[in-house]
């Protein structure tokens, strides 16, 4: 073989490998149901399916029901399918003082071009301590910051609540810190998200500009856990087709 063919043939490996990159099936984590209005109850529960975007294999982890992140590389993982209205259940722990994490909804399938995560709404995670970590001119971040903070990310926009500039802070800190389990329960219906963290409604965004796309979990740079992880699908509402992210 040639020098140059050889150098195709290194390209050519190198696209195939970027043209994968992202579809992979990495784990099976938590589930999915829909909802029945006659009853009031859910149905037909599946186990959800997730996607490997750009992080490592070994960044996550399953057993005994609890999904562990080591929070490198910065990069998500994706759901395998998009959801549009829907309730998410799901329970966090950092194990790391001052942790970074959260969940993308609607959000993009990859990154943006300048950064290893995706546009979409984030559903902030900040361990308390992070406030004491990140002062400014002697002053700390509003405590709000690391509970629940929801803004659009990269490209997508939102309308907050509860304005910290562009994005929607929470009105009472609930946050529970460094090795103690919280409860988040997401609202997502027709481009309105409500928070509720450990049991009660605390923010909330509207108009967001994306309104069905897929669930991304975070890492960035600490170690978490997740467990309890549950998604039930409401009624499809009035969408526009630029509303929708690309589908992978």
């Amino acid at each position: 073989m040639t020098k140059t063919t050889s150098t195709l043939f290194a390209l050519f490996l190198c696209a195939q490998s970027l043209a994968s990159y992202g579809q992979e099936k990495l784990f099976q984590f938590g589930s999915v149901s829909t909802f029945d209005s006659l009853f009031g109850h859910t149905k037909d529960q599946q186990p959800m399916s997730w996607i490997q975007v750009n992080t490592k294999d070994s960044t996550w982890h399953v057993a005994d029901s609890i999904l562990t992140c080591k929070g490198q590389p910065i990069g998500v993982v994706r759901s395998e399918k998009m959801y549009q209205n829907f309730i998410m259940h799901v329970e966090w722990r950092h194990l790391e003082a001052g942790g970074n994490s959260g969940i993308f909804v609607w959000s993009d399938a990859d990154p943006e071009p300048h950064n290893r995560l995706p546009s979409g709404v984030e559903v902030q995670m900040l361990e308390l301590d992070w406030v004491n970590q990140h002062v400014s001119n002697g002053e700390k971040p509003p405590i709000a910051y690391v509970h629940g903070e929801l803004f659009g990310a990269g490209k997508h926009t939102t309308v907050p609540d509860n304005p910290r500039g562009v994005r929607s802070k929470s009105v009472e800190n609930r946050c529970l810190g460094q090795g103690e389990w919280n409860t988040y329960t997401v609202v997502c219906v027709d481009g309105t998200i409500k928070l509720s963290v450990n049991g009660k409604f605390v923010n909330g965004i509207q108009k967001a500009s994306k309104r069905k796309g897929y669930l991304c979990l975070e890492s960035e740079g600490a170690h978490i856990e997740f467990r309890n992880l549950r998604v039930t699908e409401l009624d499809e509402g009035s969408i526009l087709p630029d509303q929708i992210v690309d589908e992978r």
